[in-house]
């Protein structure tokens, strides 16, 4: 973490460590946060812009081809037809985005890393823009293959160590360059892990490593900053608070003795 548990920082301060242009986008964007905090969204909405429309190609040249072949059909036929080029071209897009996507997020010039600061930070600019550019595929194509071998890939091209046999049956997942799965780790439907929570006005940002054969139940929750061991259970539901570490074979309201012979 960037700051010892026994520095106190000011969150309300108008100034920078920084200096250069770090320094400068900090202190305009604790001073004038709503201006600056709106200015900054631009590039990062350019650049989804830009990587749905490389994404969409395939799909266009796809739908335009469909259409001229079809140009002489009857329109019952035609119609079928573009609709049918249409729903070909999502897909095509899907398939599309899962790889442009990472590839953004490789040649961006900075990395998540973890930090405990003021949201109103420099450190905080590439949690917000790895996690648009994972939201952007998780709600307009992730869904759909999830889970398959295809959610894996995408989830390591963007930065997630996943071992050998892991399940991920959710796309309620930030922060993915923060998360390390091992081998056998089953996340299961709808479960969410987050790397990042607020507290006392600090934006913490904290890695979370779930070791091999560990299971994460239906819509269970998993925050910043916790490690799960060997073979662990977390049940339905259940919420995983920050700092937690939850022992090898661990189940709730199983005795641990018992629960190690798991």
């Amino acid at each position: 973490m960037n700051h010892s548990k026994n520095h106190r920082m000011d969150i309300d301060t108008k100034s920078s460590n920084h200096s250069g242009f770090k320094g400068l986008f900090e202190k305009m964007l604790r001073r004038f946060m709503t201006i600056t905090f709106m200015a900054a969204l631009i590039p990062i909405y350019l650049l989804a812009i830009l990587i749905i429309g490389i994404s969409l190609t395939p799909g266009v040249y796809f739908f335009n081809y469909v259409h001229e072949a079809t140009l002489s059909w009857s329109a019952p036929l035609s119609n079928l037809s573009l609709g049918l080029a249409i729903v070909v071209g999502y897909f095509m897009y899907g398939f599309s985005v899962i790889f442009v996507t990472p590839f953004f997020n490789f040649i961006l010039p900075f990395r998540l890393k973890p930090f405990r600061g003021p949201y109103y930070s420099w450190e905080s600019v590439p949690w917000y823009v790895h996690n648009a550019l994972l939201y952007l595929v998780r709600y307009t194509f992730l869904e759909f293959i999830t889970p398959t071998p295809f959610n894996i890939l995408f989830y390591k091209m963007m930065g997630m160590k996943i071992g050998k046999g892991v399940q991920i049956n959710t796309t309620n997942i930030s922060d993915a360059a923060l998360i390390e799965l091992g081998d056998k780790v089953t996340i299961g439907g709808s479960a969410h892990i987050i790397c990042h929570y607020a507290a006392k006005g600090y934006l913490v940002i904290a890695p979370v490593k779930i070791e091999k054969g560990a299971t994460l139940g239906l819509k269970c929750t998993v925050m910043g900053d916790v490690r799960i061991g060997e073979k662990a259970v977390i049940g339905p539901h259940e919420v995983v608070l920050p700092k937690s570490r939850i022992p090898a074979h661990y189940r709730k309201n199983k005795p641990l003795k018992e629960a190690a012979k798991v």
